[in-house]
């Protein structure tokens, strides 16, 4: 196996790294993880973006080829190292998972200005939502609970690397003591206590 190397950000509050985070530590991958300050730019550096192509975090460097974007990236461990499965075998359910991740990424904006990472990861103090980002909130709950039963675990029979990022996205709200549905509640916790995410939440941050 070529020795794996994760670029995260400095601040460890990346969704995108934890997702790329929690999938090698899944599939029992051993990696080295470098932090890139974005603050200073150094995702900017010719050297980084050389890498990286699209200058962000996360990056994977597996041997002599490097791959960024998040879902991109947990696709490839997923087919280059399928001996964990961390998406769903069933070809629907497969799809269904890219779909979310796809969601996640691209929609939500409101959540994610109001409702950064530094909520989750450093209990940062937030204000009221803004009622364009309140109607969002009823967007990802009435699509949420489409997937997620009051009795829900997982999305589907075995847990997915997808829960983790609903369960973030969830956790935005909820940490932030939003009114969030409680059996939504309950799933996001769930995926929390998970061990490969307790790494993530437990790393060694620096203050803002």
């Amino acid at each position: 196996m070529s020795e794996l190397n994760l670029y995260v950000d400095t601040q460890y509050a990346s969704p995108y790294a934890m997702s790329v985070f929690v999938a090698l530590t899944e599939k029992r991958l051993p990696f080295n993880m470098t932090a890139v300050d974005l603050e200073r730019g150094e995702n900017h550096a010719e050297a980084y973006a050389g890498t990286s192509i699209t200058g962000r975090v996360p990056t994977l460097v597996d041997g002599d080829f490097s791959l960024s974007e998040s879902s991109a990236i947990t696709e490839y461990l997923e087919e280059k190292y399928p001996e964990i499965a961390i998406y769903p075998k069933q070809l629907q359910k497969r799809a269904r998972v890219r779909q979310i991740q796809a969601w996640l990424r691209s929609d939500l904006l409101p959540i994610r200005q109001e409702r950064s990472t530094e909520v989750i990861f450093y209990q940062a103090q937030t204000q009221p939502l803004s009622e364009q980002a309140h109607l969002t909130a009823q967007k990802l709950f009435r699509a949420t609970n489409q997937l997620i039963t009051t009795q829900s675990q997982y999305l589907f029979e075995d847990w997915c690397i997808a829960d983790i990022d609903l369960a973030l996205m969830l956790n935005r709200l909820i940490l932030a003591g939003d009114d969030v549905p409680e059996h939504l509640v309950a799933y996001a916790k769930y995926q929390w206590q998970r061990p490969s995410v307790q790494l993530w939440v437990n790393q060694k941050r620096p203050l803002l």
